[in-house]
């Protein structure tokens, strides 16, 4: 295992601060669904406005971050998030939980591609175990968030939501006081990578990049609506209660957090693309066996390769975006970090429409062939060389 700097591991507590806050929104559904008398198609357009948001401002943040770096966003993100949860605890109606679910977007994009961008700056030739540890700390969030909602919502009170907005205030304070000495770290990290790129000009693989962007539309179906049909599917197929599908949830998300640190090391090891066609493989069978289960310690147990198939590419994805576009990693990572987390969202409110109409079950049919898209893309993708 490569040293990485210490830096990475102040921005995966970050990325944690937010990521929880995005995590609690689908656990939140089923609560806004028996208080508020929501459709599935209504609580899929909770999660739609979100990542929405988050979809189309994370790229344009990241082409910003080409060009003027902004180091404060990261705090102003993180402040975001959490103050639109802990709204939620006090609104009085779906438009105002669907404009607080909008403000936790724009702070995903605020924050996700200057991170991603200064993480990819200090990892030196260990990006992807970069990358992965800074990944370890949003899949932890994801992790938390729905437990922390859940008890928040189910057990203390829907107005304790309030602790979400205190701990992302004192955090977002955390990396802003610290942000100086990372400053000073990106900074050295790059001289030297001036120095080692001077030999080879780095120029941007269009049409590379557009073949990743199916792996990325896949791992986001899976990730996304995962995040916020679960919960749902635990409830409504499996007869289970609010309660346990949270922890589902949050099972998903735990098993995630290891699995994308490992993705990482094994994408240094053996290459990005290897792992990313690896993990769709995975994801092919994983879901449709899923989807069509009705014994909840069989979907249980399914969540294992279930966290294989969407957890392990995340670092890869990421990485191979930046590296094909090597001129606009900014950019990169607004499209990769961002959309391979958010892009799925937008197709919430069909897949709830569907389910209302048609039944869960066979809405969630597009897991398995979403993954076999990504599958098939997986094999026109050049792995970069070595440096």
């Amino acid at each position: 295992m490569k040293k990485i700097d210490p830096s990475v591991y102040l921005f995966s507590l970050g990325h944690l601060s937010v990521d929880w806050c995005q995590g609690a929104i689908p656990a939140l559904l089923p609560y806004f669904i028996r208080n508020y008398d929501l459709s599935y198609q209504a609580a899929g357009t909770l999660v739609f406005a979100n990542v929405l948001v988050a979809s189309v401002l994370q790229p344009m943040f990241g082409y910003y971050s080409d060009r003027i770096s902004r180091p404060w966003f990261i705090s102003l993100g993180t402040l975001f998030c959490g103050m639109a949860v802990a709204l939620m605890g006090f609104c009085t109606s779906f438009s105002a939980i669907f404009a607080a679910a909008m403000l936790c977007g724009v702070g995903s994009a605020v924050f996700h591609p200057e991170a991603a961008l200064m993480v990819n700056r200090m990892a030196a030739k260990a990006k992807g175990q970069a990358l992965g540890t800074f990944s370890v700390g949003g899949n932890a969030g994801f992790a938390i968030g729905p437990i922390a909602a859940g008890i928040c919502a189910y057990r203390l009170g829907i107005h304790t939501l309030l602790v979400f907005g205190i701990v992302n205030a004192v955090l977002a304070l955390a990396l802003w006081t610290k942000m100086p000495y990372v400053l000073r770290q990106v900074a050295l990290a790059g001289g030297q990578e001036t120095e080692k790129s001077t030999v080879k000009a780095r120029e941007n693989n269009w049409k590379a990049f557009g073949i990743l962007s199916m792996p990325i539309f896949a791992r986001s179906i899976g990730f996304t609506l995962s995040n916020t049909f679960i919960p749902i599917y635990w409830m409504t197929v499996l007869h289970a209660s609010a309660t346990q599908g949270t922890t589902a949830l949050s099972f998903l998300f735990t098993l995630g957090a290891c699995i994308t640190f490992g993705g990482g090391l094994l994408a240094d090891r053996f290459g990005y693309v290897k792992i990313i066609r690896a993990a769709f493989c995975c994801m092919v069978p994983a879901y449709l066996l899923l989807t069509h289960t009705t014994d909840i310690r069989l979907a249980t147990a399914l969540l294992i390769p279930a966290a294989v198939a969407i957890f392990m590419p995340y670092s890869p994805i990421v990485v191979l975006g930046q590296t094909y576009l090597a001129k606009n990693a900014g950019f990169a990572s607004g499209v990769t970090l961002g959309l391979t987390t958010t892009l799925g969202g937008i197709f919430a409110p069909l897949v709830g429409g569907m389910a209302d109409r048609w039944g869960l079950v066979p809405a969630l049919q597009i897991f398995w062939i979403a993954g076999l898209i990504g599958l098939v893309a997986s094999f026109f993708l050049p792995e970069p060389e070595k440096e």
